[in-house]
């Protein structure tokens, strides 16, 4: 790592930038080791022209090396928008950024994320706003970047008619996004940290019963990969590793200090690079990339383009509201339930429950870790259903479920804690 960006313990926001980018640039460097430059091409070519809906493994659909470049210029292309947007290096920008770099190993590319960006920005400019007010939305929106790869390649319309449509769409869902995203956090009273995914479940789910209507469906992609890579494992684990030693140098305060952050429950909106610094918040997002990769290897799991889309997603919310002690319970809970009463919690499905079911997590934060067990059981329950709904369109099928989780459970809680206090 530059020297001269962690020369001081307070980083300017060029220092930030420098290392989120640094990160993002060694995730598409880190293609070419895979692949070779031709490989990488057409690869790329099969991701961007593929339907992309749930569950498309880019590591099968295209390959490795073409999914980690799609992956790091995706995160870099994310970084720049926000640079000029003049928007700050904070915990939702980390997390749109590190949750844009995961799913673009299973689900978004160069082609489908930019119209559903474009729509919220003439959104921003409909309403005489900056953009950086909306860029968050924009960014999370880009959940819904399969219903344009779908209508423009997956249901059999001519070439120039269906990515004329899909793109339109795009743009559609774009200018719908901001102002439903504003009005669903009330639903889940931002107990669920994937508020867009949320809404784009609700979004998606509106746009697959207009297409179910007019004779149109999908028909979901199979397989993803399932080798033993100790490549990917190796660098994955340095980069988690790196963050939490870049602490070192970023942040002048004793390691003790970490307990603040483990001390949030972490209910929206919690940012902890403006609560606890860069350098704590990099420590934080570190650990819970190891233990992403832990559990992963753990249930008997691989690294694939879904589960590291998962560890990224843990990962970049780790800046958002995420930490070991709220995260943990309920990752609990969902691996208890596919243990009892599913396949198993070594299967891709199952395992991305676990990751992604840590939406849930300021629950566990705010009402202990039996209360995150509970969400997590719930969550691992109701997952497996909701995906039929939008037709596998929402990339954040676990964000929309635990919208549902958040909203059952959280007024259940609420009522108990008031009769409890009452009968003191």
């Amino acid at each position: 790592m530059d020297p001269i960006i962690l020369k001081s313990a307070q980083l300017s926001e060029r220092a930030k930038y420098r290392i989120i980018s640094l990160y993002s640039f060694s995730v598409a460097f880190a293609g070419f080791f895979f692949n070779p430059p031709e490989e990488i091409a057409s690869g790329l070519w099969s991701i961007m022209t593929s339907p992309s809906i749930l569950l498309s493994d880019y590591f099968i659909i295209g390959n490795i090396g073409a999914s980690l470049l799609n992956s790091g210029l995706l995160m870099l292309l994310a970084i720049f928008v926000a640079s000029r947007s003049k928007s700050l290096m904070n915990g939702p920008i980390i997390a749109a950024v590190f949750t844009i770099g995961g799913f673009a190993l299973f689900g978004k590319n160069l082609y489908n994320t930019l119209s559903i960006v474009l729509g919220v920005y003439l959104h921003s400019r409909m309403n005489k706003d900056h953009f950086g007010k909306y860029i968050i939305i924009a960014y999370f929106g880009t959940a819904l970047a399969p219903l344009v790869s779908q209508v423009s390649f997956g249901f059999g319309l001519p070439p120039l008619i269906g990515v004329l449509a899909g793109n339109l769409f795009g743009i559609g869902i774009g200018l719908l996004l901001p102002p439903l995203a504003s009005s669903f956090v009330r639903f889940h009273q931002g107990f669920n940290l994937y508020n867009v995914g949320f809404t784009a479940g609700i979004t998606g789910m509106l746009f697959m019963s207009i297409f179910r209507t007019l004779g149109y469906d999908n028909k979901g992609p199979s397989g993803t990969y399932q080798e033993f890579n100790p490549f990917l494992l190796g660098f994955f684990s340095l980069m988690f590793i790196s963050m939490i030693f870049i602490k070192y140098r970023a942040s002048d305060k004793p390691i003790g200090y970490y307990k603040s952050i483990l001390s949030h429950p972490g209910r929206l909106v919690t940012d902890f690079v403006s609560l606890n610094g860069f350098g704590f918040t990099l420590f934080n997002m570190g650990i819970l990339g190891l233990v992403g990769i832990i559990y992963v290897y753990a249930v008997g799991g691989v690294l694939n383009g879904p589960t590291i889309g998962g560890i990224f997603t843990l990962v970049g919310f780790g800046a958002f509201g995420k930490h070991p002690r709220n995260s943990i319970p309920v990752m609990a809970g969902v691996f208890l339930t596919a243990l009892v009463f599913g396949d198993g919690p070594g299967s891709t499905g199952a395992i991305l429950a676990a990751l992604f079911s840590t939406a849930l997590a300021p629950i566990a934060g705010q009402y202990g870790p039996i209360a995150g067990l509970v969400a997590g059981f719930i969550h691992m329950s109701i997952v497996s259903n909701t995906a039929y709904l939008h037709g596998g369109m929402n990339l954040y099928n676990n964000g929309f479920t635990a919208g549902f989780v958040a909203a059952i459970l959280v007024p259940v809680i609420e009522a108990y804690r008031k009769e409890n206090e009452n009968e003191g």
